[in-house]
């Protein structure tokens, strides 16, 4: 495995990705790394963030809901809270979790604030790698009206 990464994301619900990859990049709650082959080993937390590999000169993106992130002799492992590929992003889907968001969020009253704050940047990021993909062309601000 000269010169390639082991990339596995996994998640409670699934392996969402395991394949060979020649880089890997990720946000942490630090800001984004990347990973390339005989990185030395390191355990960090995962951000709500973007994630990326690069394959045969290849670029894909994918949504990372946070987790932890372990290299250890070029095996990059996540173990994401979620996580999926960004051909997989329902967008529809994804801008009705976000419009759902910024109503709850607008009515200031008799809501979890943090778990919507949550969900509407969960919603925002899966956009953003969608639109990294080219899936959409572009993101709609995320305004609370009040």
């Amino acid at each position: 495995m000269a010169g390639k990464i082991l990339l596995e994301v996994i998640t409670p619900d699934r392996l969402v990705l395991r394949e060979e990859v020649d880089m890997v990049v990720a946000t942490a709650v630090e800001g984004e790394f990347g990973i390339l082959p005989g990185h030395a080993p390191m355990v960090c937390l995962l951000e709500i963030g973007p994630g990326r590999y690069k394959k045969n000169g290849k670029i894909d993106y994918m949504a990372i809901a946070g987790g932890i992130c372990e290299v250890f002799e070029n095996k990059v492992s996540i173990l994401a809270e979620a996580a999926e590929l960004a051909r997989e992003i329902n967008v529809k889907r994804v801008m009705k979790a976000r419009e759902r968001a910024l109503k709850r969020l607008a009515k200031k009253e008799n809501i979890d604030v943090a778990r919507a704050e949550a969900a509407l940047r969960r919603a925002m990021m899966r956009l953003k790698v969608a639109r990294y993909a080219g899936l959409v062309e572009s993101i709609p601000p995320a305004e609370i009206k009040e």
